[in-house]
């Protein structure tokens, strides 16, 4: 029977566990560079498989990591022994990642994309005043708050989690836009969007009140405007053990 991977590159993360894994399985199996791979199987932490992620980027190469950093919420078990069946095995999860346009104070435009989110954040001691529109039309005219992040459900469970966002199972078709910090209006929550939606984000006093955003590890500071959506022309592969998919394991952070 042929295999999907013929082709197997092995990353790691600069920790020495990580690494030090990463030698084993070279020593175990037949590797070659990631460029040249069917599989990239990454060791270390979700940072590993995020920058993985970011990587290979549009090139549809599936991402399998094994988990040798702190969470790894994204990663499965790191076991030595019968990897090239588990790479056949595994589940395939297929998200996409938001395109950020960043338009800064002096008319710049700045892009980047996100696997888990984009976020707004104040740059100094002055709250952030926002203005949010959806698909051309202003939803919020002022959110005052410490910023605001667009999470997709891979991100849903990070950043977004941790300032009361929901949590999003990878296949909802939606985008979780929660404040950060929110001062007025006092109760404004995180909200649900399709996700085709266009958001835009207007920096309100964008010089007295100066704001970054960021779209994963990629900030730009002092932004006037940010505009985001879902790239849909960019999959990102994720491979996961059977019983251990993005679906399961989102449940399973749900109920605790």
């Amino acid at each position: 029977m042929a295999r999907r991977f013929n082709r197997i590159a092995f990353i790691a993360s600069p920790t020495t566990d990580a690494r030090e894994a990463a030698a084993l399985l070279m020593q175990h199996y037949d590797h070659v560079p990631p460029e040249e791979a069917d599989v990239v199987v990454g060791l270390g932490g979700d940072g590993l498989m995020l920058q993985a992620l970011h990587r290979f980027m549009g090139t549809g190469k599936p991402i399998y990591g094994m988990n040798r950093g702190t969470v790894g919420f994204l990663m499965n078990e790191f076991h030595l022994d019968d990897l090239p069946e588990r790479l056949e095995q595994a589940e395939r999860s297929v998200v996409h990642p938001l395109l950020m346009v960043a338009t800064d104070v002096l008319g710049l435009t700045h892009t980047a994309r996100a696997v888990n989110e984009v976020y707004m954040l104040r740059q100094t001691h002055q709250t952030a005043k926002l203005r949010i529109s959806i698909d051309g039309q202003v939803r919020l005219p002022e959110l005052i708050a410490d910023g605001v992040l667009a999470a997709t459900p891979v991100g849903s469970t990070a950043y977004n989690f941790s300032v009361g966002g929901p949590i999003l199972p990878i296949s909802a078709q939606l985008i979780a836009l929660t404040p950060i910090s929110a001062f007025r209006p006092r109760r404004q929550g995180s909200v649900l969007l399709p996700n085709h939606a266009r958001i835009r984000i207007e920096v309100k006093e964008p010089e007295f009140r100066p704001v970054a955003a960021v779209a994963d590890h990629t900030e730009f500071r002092r932004v006037a405007r940010v505009e985001t959506q879902l790239d849909r022309s960019i999959d990102l592969v994720m491979l996961h053990d059977p019983g251990h998919s993005m679906d399961e394991r989102i449940l399973r952070e749900q109920f605790g």
